[in-house]
């Protein structure tokens, strides 16, 4: 007996060891749909670097053993897995949508950049932010600056503004119209059409634009689902601290070659009590909608047309000394892509767009009526668009090559009609006209190429150029303006050379990156052409400079991150040497030219600085204690410093912590949400910036699905009514003469309901 069972387990561990022999099995690839061969398919063995590629024919072999899995992926194909049953085998993909709105794409390990991806949980925010920049406020390395409750926008590390790239769906712009940024690029969409933020940090590709301190693209909804049919969602949103009412709908259809999706929504927000008892002039109503059309002439082919238009009505801005009656904007685009053209050929893709933006400023409800009726009407236009080549010369090869471009033009004039002059009022009011923009425009035409090569199977390659030819006119000057740069401005052209190149490893579960680049980027209208108006955040005018050459940001990058089962971290340093940095200064040669009489006595200047620099870290650690339960955290701190004016650079976000604890079940979920900032005591006298202290807010949410379409929602924000400021946010006079902070919302609750249909 004994002997038979030594031969029985003999024979089952033979077979064992038989059967987990890696043997050469042979495959095919084809696509689901058509069952033709997929060309350049990646199979890998799971877990280990065990790889082949498919030929011409679909077919490949590898070295694998029954039961293994393998991963396949392919730049047009979804990702899929399969479980090997005998030796031959046949594996059938699916044709991934095309993209026309993503500008991070993570089909291959060659395609992936320096980037963050962050997805707008829509169902499950139970709060409604009141633009997109409010979306900003916990995403690590990010602070936010606004002028009120309507118009906020984002800072990333030291940059802001136009170094920073902010745009929607790979590439259209909707631009400012007004000079102290009322009505910034995150104000014209709303943000439950926001799908998802990508963010590129730093000057590490060439391919979407002129690239200073980062790329951010607000991914909208798409039109195409996976569902035929007509379907949408109804949501409807209260908050008890200022009475705020929210709506939006949407409605979509879909088919095998059409696509069509139509989205509203209302919004009408009070003035909000801040965690002292003030109220705080933040009120405004919106009514946006948008239609998005798309149409798919075979199953390698999209074309998209989108029209979007936003109306902004009765918006108080409580950091600046005026406030909008209206704030018009409507963005038209219209995308092509085609992909799997030919061996060489991956994709060819066409984007264009036009924009307009209508806004007015006026001082009719502030103190300063009774003596001089002001009122600014302004308006951008913006058009432009992209058109991008990828090829694949071998099978580790991506290239981008493309042309980009944007044209701006801006105008408006400030009119005032002055009622009381010197102390004494006049019998007859007299009207003056000051020009705000003086008719400038700004072009930019891009040509980039980019280059992924994949070094191993662990190791990419990543190294691009750009070449940015500039040019920009004053075609109305003010006679003052003109004069002060010796009575004739010519036409500004540039050419301007950026390039990145970075090395990453990646595994599985692994992923190192060390990133160079160099950004470049042009003065903005402001910074050139703007005469004697208060655009920052102090008590300044502020005089523009068409001789301004363009700055460099020279960034060194290294990221990490790190996956385990239940553990995940992972975090960057960087390091940015900024050449030629734009700056306004003090220039005692411009005495003010409004309000001659008033503090401080002269006027900004924008020059360039020979240096500046700023170098930080961002880190997070996430962990999963159980399939429900998550604990998420991160830090972010950067230091900045104006190395010829020896003092720090202005407006940067203090040390910044978040921790949260998700509970999510598929019926119900709960949410606890902290954020720790520090004092920051760095501030620029220059800038005439006051230092602020510490403060800590907690939120908790809780959400649940009673029946199928039905989501139910509630929040409480601020839980214990901190009174905080935002180092960032200040009056639209800050300084030691005349100071003044925009306090945030003190505790709030609310409510929210969504149904799906």
């Amino acid at each position: 007996m004994i002997k038979n069972n030594v031969l029985i387990v003999l024979f089952v561990l033979f077979t064992s060891i038989i059967f987990a022999q890696k043997i050469k099995i042979t495959g095919v690839i084809l696509d689901a749909k058509t069952k033709n061969p997929v060309e350049n398919s990646t199979i890998k063995l799971k877990g280990t670097q065990i790889v082949a590629i498919s030929n011409a024919d679909g077919k490949f072999t590898i070295n694998a053993a029954v039961n293994d899995v393998l991963l396949i992926s392919h730049i047009n194909y979804e990702e899929s897995f399969f479980i090997i049953t005998t030796k031959s085998i046949k594996i059938y993909v699916n044709l991934v949508a095309i993209n026309l709105e993503d500008i991070i794409v993570k089909a291959t390990v060659l395609k992936d950049i320096s980037q963050s991806n962050v997805i707008v949980d829509n169902i499950k925010i139970t709060t409604k932010p009141r633009n997109i920049g409010d979306l900003f406020r916990d995403i690590k390395g990010f602070g936010i600056q606004k002028r009120g409750a309507y118009a906020s926008e984002p800072v990333f590390r030291a940059f802001k503004y136009e170094q920073l790239n902010v745009q929607y769906d790979g590439g259209m712009k909707v631009l400012n119209a007004c000079p102290n940024r009322m009505d910034p690029i995150t104000t014209h969409v709303t943000p439950e059409e926001v799908a998802k933020i990508e963010i590129v940090r730093g000057p590490f590709t060439m391919r979407f634009g002129q690239n200073f301190g980062g790329i951010i693209n607000l991914v909208t909804k798409k039109a195409a689902s996976e569902s035929t049919g007509i379907s949408g969602s109804v949501t409807t949103g209260y908050e008890a601290n200022g009475e705020n009412l929210s709506t939006h709908g949407k409605v979509k259809y879909n088919s095998q070659k059409f696509d069509a999706s139509v989205n509203g929504a209302y919004r009408d927000y009070g003035n909000y009590d801040d965690g002292n008892g003030t109220k705080v002039p933040s009120s405004f109503r919106t009514i946006d909608y948008a239609v998005k059309i798309g149409y798919k002439p075979t199953n390698k082919q999209r074309l998209q047309a989108s029209w979007r238009q936003s109306f902004g009505r009765d918006i108080k801005h409580a950091g600046l000394p005026m406030d909008s009656p209206y704030d018009d904007s409507y963005l038209a685009g219209i995308d092509y892509k085609i992909t799997d053209i030919s061996d060489l050929m991956s994709s060819f893709s066409i984007k264009g767009f036009y924009s307009y933006v209508k806004h007015l400023m006026t001082n009719e409800r502030r103190p300063s009526f009774r003596m001089v009726e002001a009122a600014s009407n302004v308006f951008a236009t913006t058009f432009g668009g992209k058109t991008e080549f990828v090829m694949t010369p071998t099978q580790k090869l991506f290239l981008f090559t493309g042309v980009d471009a944007n044209f701006i033009a801006r105008e408006g004039n400030r009119v005032r009609l002055a009622k009381i002059m010197n102390g004494n009022p006049l019998p007859n009011p007299r009207t003056f006209v000051d020009k705000i923009w003086q008719d400038s425009k700004l072009n930019d035409v891009g040509i980039f190429l980019e280059g992924n090569y994949k070094l191993t199977h662990k190791f990419t390659l990543t190294t691009g150029v750009r070449t940015d030819f500039i040019s920009s006119s004053i075609n109305d000057p003010e006679q003052d303006f003109l004069a002060l740069y010796g009575g004739n401005i010519i036409n500004a052209n540039e050419t301007n050379l950026s390039g990145t190149v970075s090395l990453k490893y990646k595994t599985n579960k692994t992923q190192v990156q060390l990133a160079l680049g160099s950004g470049t980027r042009t003065a903005s209208m402001i910074e050139r052409y703007i005469n004697h108006f208060s655009v920052g955040v102090d008590p300044y005018e502020y005089v523009g400079n068409p001789n301004l050459i363009p700055e460099t940001n020279n960034q060194i990058e290294i990221s990490f991150k790190k996956e385990w089962k239940k553990i995940e971290l992972g975090t960057s340093v960087f390091y940015s040497l900024l050449q030629d940095y734009i700056v306004p200064v003090v220039d005692e040669n411009l005495p003010r030219k409004f309000m001659p009489n008033a503090q401080p006595r002269f006027a900004k200047r924008f020059i360039n600085i020979d240096e500046a620099l700023q170098y930080g870290f961002e880190f997070y650690w996430n962990y999963k204690i159980s399939n429900t339960l998550k604990f998420t955290s991160d830090i972010s701190y950067t230091y900045a410093q104006n190395k010829d004016l020896n003092e720090p650079l202005p407006q940067i976000t203090p040390l910044t912590a978040h921790a949260a604890i998700n509970f999510e079940k598929a019926t119900y979920w709960f949410h606890i949400n902290s954020r720790f900032v520090a004092a920051q005591r760095r501030v620029s006298a220059s800038f005439m910036e006051q230092e602020t202290g510490d403060f800590a807010t907690f939120d908790m949410s809780v959400g649940v699905k009673p029946i199928k379409n039905l989501t139910l929602g509630a929040s409480v924000l601020n839980i214990f009514d901190a009174a905080y400021t935002e180092h960032l946010n200040f009056s639209y006079r800050n300084s030691n003469l005349l100071s003044g902070r925009i306090f945030e919302p003190g505790r709030n609750f609310t409510v929210r309901a969504s149904y799906n249909f």
